[in-house]
């Protein structure tokens, strides 16, 4: 056979197949596959490529005595290339139908992957909107370190927590700290159960012997810190001076030990308003579980969820994640220090500030290992450099919180106070609802403040192998 001959001959079938699986009528392939995974250094996995999610709006029903949930998610987003498949995050949960612009998709499941390929190919540039309808018991996640997320019961209901890839046990969605959405958030209970999310609650409905709340969070947000809790909690309200409503969900049994640390949330947000910039969200306050509910507390846009009753210091740590982590996101999992050292030395700036120990006795504290001046002081904090943490375990390690603080009070040392919190202000309003990197902090840093920073902090206590000296 004449090989030039053949495939003239397969020429048009092979035309005729490309239109009918891309679904276009040309010889131009209109879309592909998005990314399944964006490569994160830590959790390759997480989130996908190929598009952008603007908005997500949740119904989650959730039953406690059965521990079953039904759920909707309606998902917008923009195609940033032509796609004839797209994949979203979700982990467990049977999911029974997919439309994506009102059409029926078909759907397949792969570990954490819910592939959905569109009736038709979605432009490069165009809005689309994706609906997915599924039930079933959500999972509790365990992290790399051992501790668990996802979607946790508890003695009368249950809280779902996201740090890093637990929010995909309760809903599909695109779910790396890098693509931040709107929200709204409907959670459906029976009736005499609390039921709280982020941002402002916009309504509560009764029907039917079911209490029906709607949660708006108007400002981007991450997915992993979004928050579902539910409960027989204490429910108390406020304003801060400046006029952003409190909004605090507590266990009854946590109720009288919490009162004094949460009635200081107003003052540590105009706290954090003068000192870090405009406190960035039209929300405050907290959700208090029984102390053994979770291992660790949470920065859960708007409205931390403590495991217990929180002390003043672990309120200030995860208020300061309101500008550092959650407006200020990171890129990737690897620059967690951004959020870490930057609340723990919010907590030294708190001290500082209101009669206790300087940033600076924190920081020769550390140093020293001088437990009497500070308990912390024994951490293992120069185990490895907190732009580099080694794994997916040791993003939550001591050198993250305590040396990623010890870098901030190094740079302060370098160029003075009025430089450096004109640094931190400038930082939380370049970034504002935005993703940062270590890179781009190092940057920033040295353009703002005018000063090559390389040998003094950066190659010794940001990146340096061996633990710095002073």
């Amino acid at each position: 056979m004449d090989n030039r001959t053949f495939f003239r001959a397969a020429a048009p079938v092979t035309a005729a197949l490309l239109a009918l699986t891309t679904g276009c009528t040309g010889s131009t392939v209109q879309g592909r596959p998005g990314a399944a995974g964006l490569r994160d250094p830590f959790f390759p996995k997480a989130g996908n490529g190929g598009y952008d999610v603007s908005h997500y709006d949740l119904a989650i029903d959730y039953r406690p005595d059965s521990g079953r949930l039904s759920g909707t998610a309606v998902i917008t987003a923009r195609a940033t290339q032509g796609l004839s498949s797209f994949n979203l995050d979700l982990s467990g949960l049977d999911v029974e139908d997919v439309k994506v612009q009102d059409a029926s998709a078909r759907f397949n499941r792969t570990g954490q992957e819910l592939t959905v390929r569109p009736a038709e190919d979605l432009k490069k540039g165009q809005e689309f909107r994706t609906v997915v309808t599924y039930s079933g018991k959500p999972r509790t996640v365990n992290d790399p370190d051992g501790s668990a997320e996802g979607w946790i019961p508890t003695g009368d209901g249950a809280v779902a927590v996201g740090e890093p890839v637990g929010s995909m046990a309760w809903f599909p969605g695109n779910h790396h700290p890098s693509d931040k959405a709107t929200y709204d958030i409907t959670l459906t209970v029976p009736k005499g159960y609390e039921a709280v999310s982020n941002g402002r609650l916009e309504s509560r409905t009764e029907k039917n012997g079911t209490s029906a709340f709607r949660w708006r969070s108007a400002q981007p947000m991450a997915g992993y810190l979004a928050i579902a809790a539910i409960g027989k909690y204490r429910v108390t309200t406020g304003r801060t001076a400046s006029g952003i409503p409190v909004y605090n969900a507590v266990a009854p049994e946590e109720a009288a030990a919490s009162a004094e640390a949460l009635g200081r949330i107003p003052e540590i947000v105009d706290w954090g308003s003068r000192r870090f910039g405009a406190y960035p969200f039209d929300a405050a306050g907290a959700v208090v579980e029984a102390e053994d509910t979770l291992g660790y507390a949470l920065e859960t846009q708007t409205r931390p969820v403590y495991p217990g009753a929180p002390t003043d210091d672990l309120v200030v740590h995860e208020m300061a994640h309101q500008w550092f982590g959650n407006s200020v996101s990171p890129k990737s999992w690897k620059d967690m220090w951004l959020n870490e050292g930057f609340a723990t030395y919010a907590e030294w700036l708190w001290s500082e500030d209101h009669g206790g120990l300087t940033a600076e006795e924190h920081f020769r504290a550390f140093l020293k290992g001088d437990t009497k001046a500070d308990p912390s002081a024994d951490a293992d904090w120069g185990a490895f450099p907190p732009a580099n943490p080694p794994s997916a375990k040791a993003i939550s390690d001591d050198p993250v919180y305590y040396r990623g603080a010890m870098v901030l009070h190094r740079i302060r040392q370098e160029v003075g106070d009025r430089k450096f919190f004109d640094l931190v202000r400038g930082w939380t309003a370049e970034h504002r609802h935005g993703n940062a990197s270590t890179a781009d902090f190092v940057a920033y840093t040295e353009q703002r403040t005018g000063k090559d920073l390389d040998e003094q902090v950066w190659q010794n206590w940001l990146y340096g192998a061996d633990k710095p000296k002073g």
